[in-house]
């Protein structure tokens, strides 16, 4: 038995997930002593949690460079993603019945925008998108002509990087008549998103704010109708823990204000893995867009390799990091995005790079990656190929 140490860890996929930022840490501490009533009652500590509640709506929107009233707070990114197709397709299906999507949409997008077509007679219209994951802006137009009840376009691709335009995007929808949902879940914390859509989502555990809280941005003037039981809280039923809320708002904040050295730092990691990974992994694709795009993600397959194999082998190594091939032992189906994009789909490496991330460890992810990779290739039999 080895008594040599483990390897020291590192992770380098916060994607929705990334550590609890020291501000959020402790704002969330004081608001569990301070904001834990029933902010929808009338007594002093709940019209104290009521006050507190405000206050991070208000903190969002003024990141987001919106008005208050029009920020939702739900119980979770998906949660948000789906009421806004829900319900804007319900609140809309007297205009059009379609809605427009991209290919490379989160598939929680795909599925709401399945489910509420189906529930009103309607079609998803997909478009398809470049090598870079990018989205053809041309056909993305024509897509928009005719029965169309809601577009949807994210920000940026949280699974390869590549930035998309959205404002393009969003002035042929509104040319069109057609509201724009944006799903800045990837791109609040760590790039401008600015007025984008007409309705924008994003995911506190994105930007180093608890896990739980989704924010919902809805412009005035775009009709939603909800789809559920009557509830005080029509989108969202049963309302978001003020804590938590409280905590998400704190960590945008703190995010917004390093953005910038966020932003230098990383983008370098990045360009240094996208460079080392080409040079030194024999048979790999780094796939996204090498400029336009996130400063904190990185996206490599590897071709004769499993993609599930090569994400233990590494986490063997101390290094944990994520796959974009998606496949697990109930669902053995390449990614999405990746097969949307033409690219190899197998033997895939995605890093999501933490803000405090240390060159150090990124150093020692690239040191070990070429013995991980021959290492799996070696098992499947793929060695020398």
């Amino acid at each position: 038995m080895s008594d040599a140490p483990p390897p020291p860890r590192t992770v380098l996929d916060v994607a929705g997930h990334a550590p609890l930022r020291p501000g959020a840490r402790q704002a969330l501490l004081e608001a569990v002593e301070q904001g834990w009533a029933d902010p929808r009652r009338l007594f002093a500590e709940a019209r104290r949690a009521r006050m507190l509640l405000d206050g991070a709506r208000e903190a969002v929107a003024g990141v987001l460079g919106v008005r208050t009233s029009e920020v939702d707070l739900a119980p979770s990114h998906t949660a948000a993603l789906h009421s806004a197709v829900r319900t804007v397709a319900r609140g809309r299906r007297r205009v059009g019945t379609d809605v427009v999507v991209s290919a490379v949409e989160r598939a929680s997008v795909h599925a709401a925008a399945a489910h509420a077509t189906a529930a009103h007679g309607g079609q998803v219209r997909t478009v398809g998108v470049d090598g870079s994951g990018r989205v053809d802006l041309d056909a993305f137009t024509r897509a928009l002509q005719g029965p169309v009840a809601l577009a949807a376009l994210q920000h940026a691709n949280g699974e390869v990087g590549t930035l998309q335009p959205v404002e393009a995007a969003h002035d042929a929808a509104r040319a069109a008549g057609v509201p724009l949902l944006v799903d800045a879940g990837a791109s609040v914390g760590h790039v401008a998103v600015g007025p984008c859509g007409d309705l924008v989502a994003a995911d506190a555990g994105d930007w180093g704010g608890p896990a739980g809280v989704g924010v919902l941005v809805t412009r005035t003037g775009v009709r939603r109708s909800p789809d559920g039981p009557e509830d005080e809280d029509r989108w969202f039923p049963g309302g978001t823990w003020v804590p938590l809320a409280l905590a998400a708002a704190v960590a945008l904040q703190e995010a917004e204000a390093g953005r910038a050295d966020a932003d230098a730092h990383r983008r370098a990691l990045v360009a240094r893995v996208r460079d080392h990974v080409a040079a030194h992994v024999p048979d790999v694709e780094v796939v996204g867009d090498a400029v336009d795009r996130l400063p904190h993600v990185v996206t490599f397959s590897c071709l004769f390799v499993d993609g599930e194999a090569l994400v233990t082998r590494l986490d063997q190594e101390g290094i944990g990091v994520g796959s974009g091939s998606a496949c697990t032992s109930s669902a053995l189906e390449p990614s999405h995005v990746l097969a949307a994009m033409g690219v190899l789909t197998h033997g895939n490496v995605r890093l999501s790079l933490p803000v405090d991330v240390r060159a150090g460890d990124v150093d020692r992810f690239l040191d070990v990656l070429p013995r991980a990779v021959a290492d799996v290739r070696s098992t499947l039999g793929a060695q020398g190929l």
